[in-house]
């Protein structure tokens, strides 16, 4: 049961990134110009590679000290999941690398 919720949490966190990936790289051909599909592939490399290196979802979790901090509620530990199934190993296997995959696909 676990598996299948993490397999469904990778499924979905790959598509809001692609599809989040898909419309700046409209935006980047409608102001520049180019091959859709080289921004497409370039865009999915670029965030494939930050996932990567962060491990996990880091970044939001960061950005979530001040308003924290601001309604006095305590951080995050680094134990706490939040529901979520993957951990930073999966996440970068699971999303992070196939991102980096169809990327590099499209470029070529």
């Amino acid at each position: 049961m676990t598996v299948l919720r993490g397999l469904r949490e990778a499924l979905l966190l790959f598509a809001v990134i692609g599809a989040l990936a898909a419309v700046a790289a409209m935006i980047w051909v409608a102001v520049a110009g180019g091959a859709y599909t080289a921004r497409l592939g370039i865009g999915l490399v670029v965030v494939g590679g930050l996932i990567g290196m962060t491990g996990d979802l880091t970044l939001s979790r960061i950005g979530m000290l001040g308003p924290r901090a601001t309604f006095g509620v305590a951080p995050e530990r680094e134990t706490a999941s939040g529901g979520r199934v993957l951990t930073g190993v999966g996440i970068f296997l699971f999303v992070g690398l196939p991102l980096i995959v169809v990327g590099v696909l499209l470029l070529t």
